[in-house]
């Protein structure tokens, strides 16, 4: 079932392992391959080191902004398709740890989303500065339901770390 109408979504892509710049470039075609979805622009692409500096590969980031019908939680499930199809296995991973591909909604429209496996804007959005630096590079006018403009949000955090790289 699709939605009665597009709906702006903004994608999270992160990868560090198996040539993290290609992971995300792939993720992006694959984006543009799901049905009801339009890929309508692209960050470029940003290294940043990992989350409570474990000892893991620097990650590669970028965003992505999606018109789509699909309803959220159907969103998520074409997203966790290209991870799985990119390699990923969720159950072997640990939290905050290395991983080949990860894709997160960011913002749907301006829905406020609270379920099991999908909270929406995503959490901790907020804080990280490897999303917001290529969040407002693309959107600097997106105002995420409940906290402030991206912009806003950017200039809160530390961009020490974070390389805009492509």
């Amino acid at each position: 079932m699709t939605a009665a109408r597009w709906i702006p979504s903004w994608i999270g892509i992160g990868s560090n392992l198996d040539d993290p710049e290609s992971q995300v470039n792939s993720a992006l075609a694959a984006l543009k391959l799901l049905p009801d979805t339009q890929l309508r622009i692209a960050s470029g692409l940003y290294r940043n080191p990992p989350m409570n500096a474990m000892d893991q590969p620097d990650y590669v980031n970028a965003i992505a902004g999606l018109l789509t019908r699909l309803p959220a939680r159907e969103l998520l499930d074409a997203l966790q398709a290209i991870e799985r199809a990119a390699g990923r296995d969720r159950s072997a991973e640990q939290r905050w740890g290395p991983r080949r591909l990860d894709l997160d909604i960011l913002s749907y429209g301006l829905q406020r989303i609270d379920e099991p496996g999908l909270k929406i804007p995503h959490p901790g959005i907020a804080e990280r500065n490897f999303v917001l630096l290529p969040l407002v590079e693309v959107a600097p006018g997106l105002q995420l339901p409940g906290l402030a403009s991206v912009t806003a949000l950017a200039s809160r955090v530390d961009s020490e770390g974070v390389v805009r790289i492509a």
